[in-house]
């Protein structure tokens, strides 16, 4: 049984999501919100909602027992990136790039 959470649209970006991610892909889910909540990282807030959403989803939808549950794939895909411009000297003007990312937490038994 799996159980999914997603979050799209995220004000972060793909790579600092991703390196958070990678801490707790494969652990048991009380293992990864501790190891969530000692993070420094902004990322680490954002993905611990998720996966709390998804450990919600899985005791509620399919009555799951949060002490089997696991991490069983977590991944950030890149979103769309908002544009925006910076005016600089002699009427010139530079690109900025705001990142989004999507967040998909799938949770399971062991």
């Amino acid at each position: 049984m799996e159980t999914q959470a997603i979050l799209r649209g995220v004000h972060l970006s793909a790579q600092k999501g991703r390196l958070v991610a990678d801490m707790v892909r494969g652990k048991p889910v009380e293992q990864a919100l501790s190891i969530l909540a000692f993070s420094p990282k902004k990322a680490s807030k954002i993905v611990k909602k998720v996966l709390e959403s998804a450990i919600a989803n899985a005791e509620h939808n399919d009555g799951a027992d949060v002490d089997e549950l696991k991490v069983k794939t977590i991944h950030v895909e890149k979103g769309t990136s908002m544009r925006r411009f910076h005016a600089r000297a002699k009427g010139r003007g530079c690109k900025i790039e705001k990142q989004t990312c999507h967040i998909f937490v799938t949770v399971g038994d062991k």
